[in-house]
């Protein structure tokens, strides 16, 4: 409603030149819900047209200049309202002036620079939109379209598997292997646990996926750790010299590529937790840093190694 002049007289809708073609994809918003989004790479153009249609034909609407905007922003969660822009680009559509028609302007942002990909975590959030404002003297009118942004690396040459030994002393001695060291995002996780000393009695076996996001530096880091997937691969008590196969298929898990310390604001990375419980619930841990990627292509993770735990 308008009322001597104010409120909102005009509605803005962008609509990108290959709407009908390019490819969506789904992905996390903040509330958890999932929805689909024109899915974007790295240096591609970003084109379209910004509509804008006057609520009141025959009235003009004057304003102090039109532009559309592509951004590419991170919002840390503990610092709302501060908005951290790795991209910022802006055409003008229109000077200063009124309109006296509804009219539709052409943009074309070329070879569009989109260093990261996007994400929704559990306290930061890195989106790409284009933003399209009508200024006004009081309030300006805008409208946002979101897109998503993939990343796209080549398959590693060198992928060696991971083979250790761990175990505390006369209790529990194990030799773990896994397939290779970085997988992508639809890959298969292969490997073997074989149990050269067992004085302990065991109950059960199972492996975590564990998500860690990492925000913030200094003094002011917050780590998060997310369980995205528990599976188990062994129910009963092992005996010496029993070998125990592991097989864990990633495309069912909502997994995200590795992202090391992105615009210095935030890291996440995934880790393998070997788990064994006895009858007494007590847990036995190694946990493996993992490297993850995806796409049709390839995304990454790394190794780090943790000492054989009881907690």
């Amino acid at each position: 409603m308008s009322f001597f002049g104010f409120g909102q007289t005009a509605d803005i809708d962008i609509i990108l030149n290959d709407a009908e073609t390019r490819k969506k994809a789904e992905h996390k918003s903040e509330d958890g819900r999932k929805d689909k989004y024109f899915l974007f790479y790295d240096g591609e153009t970003v084109a379209g047209k910004v509509s804008v249609t006057l609520k009141y034909p025959g009235k003009r609407l004057e304003h102090s200049g039109i532009r559309v905007e592509f951004v590419g922003q991170i919002e840390l969660y503990y610092d709302r309202g501060n908005h951290h822009e790795f991209v910022s680009l802006v055409k003008d559509l229109a000077r200063p002036g009124e309109l006296t028609q509804s009219q539709t302007f052409d943009f074309e942002f070329t070879h569009v620079e989109k260093p990261y990909e996007s994400y929704t975590g559990q306290n930061v959030k890195l989106r790409y939109f284009l933003r399209a404002t009508v200024g006004r003297r009081l309030t300006d009118i805008s409208k946002e379209l979101d897109v998503v942004v993939h990343t796209l690396s080549t398959y590693p040459d060198l992928n060696s598997s991971i083979k250790m030994e761990v175990g505390i002393e006369d209790c529990l001695h194990i030799e773990f292997e896994y397939n290779k060291s970085k997988y992508h995002l639809r890959d298969v996780i292969v490997g073997k646990i074989y149990f050269l000393l067992v004085r302990i009695k065991i109950r059960h076996m199972e492996i975590d996926i564990i998500k860690r996001e990492t925000t913030g530096t200094g003094p002011n880091v917050y780590h998060e750790n997310d369980t995205i997937a528990k599976y188990e691969i062994m129910d009963g008590a092992p005996v010496r010299g029993e070998s125990i196969p592991i097989r864990l298929f990633l495309a069912g898990y909502e997994l995200t590529p590795s992202m090391r310390d992105v615009n210095k604001k935030f890291s996440v990375r995934y880790f393998l937790n070997l788990v064994l419980i006895d009858e007494e619930e007590r847990r036995y841990f190694k946990q493996q840093a993992s490297r993850l990627s995806e796409n049709e292509a390839f995304r990454d993770r790394g190794i780090s190694q943790y000492l054989l735990e009881v907690v």
